[in-house]
């Protein structure tokens, strides 16, 4: 099975003031294809910097970051961004819907982006599959939060990520509407075989998957393989 992401001795620095604050040092770790990885920690450890690294969002101080074989150090912002939106899909905790737009809208922006055809057909199909397809009209005000965390997850799929990047994506859920969202992520996920990496505090959450990494203090302190048998 091929390595969708590689991490090598990665660290995060920020200047502050004249001050060093390292956030992440010497991370290195492998993500196979059509795996589900768990990111997890204490607040402050450094795994919300890892996953926007890990998805080209930001630059690391050192060391690689290569997304489905595309090197992302050197790229430009407007390069790293076509590499987004051409395979990674994201998932956030306050689910970051565009306010303006209706559910259907939201859900076509990204395919708008790749300047798909059919575009309004297939995201109606994406939020059914969500059960949401007569919501489709609502704006996110008028949403529940499980109900615009769906919209998410539909809007998350449309471009066929390669990987799925999920942070804290039951963070602002209760535990009924949570389990729902996270079985109709696995789902998606398992449907779409898509690579799925999920930052969560949710221990019963990160259990669920195949394989959980622990950060403290910007370091890996455990890389564990879960069995489901």
């Amino acid at each position: 099975m091929e390595d969708i992401l590689n991490i090598r001795n990665v660290s995060k620095i920020y200047q502050n003031a004249g001050h060093q604050l390292t956030v992440l040092d010497n991370i290195s770790f492998s993500i196979q294809t059509g795996s589900t990885v768990s990111i997890t920690g204490p607040s402050g450890s450094g795994k919300t910097t890892l996953l926007g690294l890990c998805a080209g969002l930001d630059r690391s101080s050192s060391g690689s970051v290569e997304l489905n074989q595309v090197a992302l150090d050197h790229l430009t912002e407007d390069q790293r961004a076509a590499v987004r939106n051409r395979y990674v899909g994201f998932i956030f905790q306050n689910f970051q819907l565009l306010p303006t737009l209706t559910a259907l809208e939201n859900v076509m922006v990204p395919l708008e982006l790749r300047g798909e055809k059919n575009i309004k057909s297939h995201a109606l199909e994406l939020l059914d599959k969500v059960g949401l397809a007569d919501r489709s009209g609502h704006y996110p005000i008028q949403l529940s939060g499980g109900e615009q965390q769906r919209v998410s997850l539909a809007r998350a799929f449309s471009n066929k990520p390669a990987i799925l990047f999920a942070d804290e994506p039951t963070g602002n859920l209760d535990a009924e509407t949570s389990d729902k969202v996270i079985k109709l992520m696995f789902d998606l996920n398992r449907e779409a075989g898509t690579t799925l990496v999920i930052v969560t505090h949710d221990l019963d959450l990160a259990a669920k998957t195949n394989r959980m990494i622990k950060l403290k203090g910007g370091v890996i302190i455990s890389d564990l393989e879960l069995s489901h048998a």
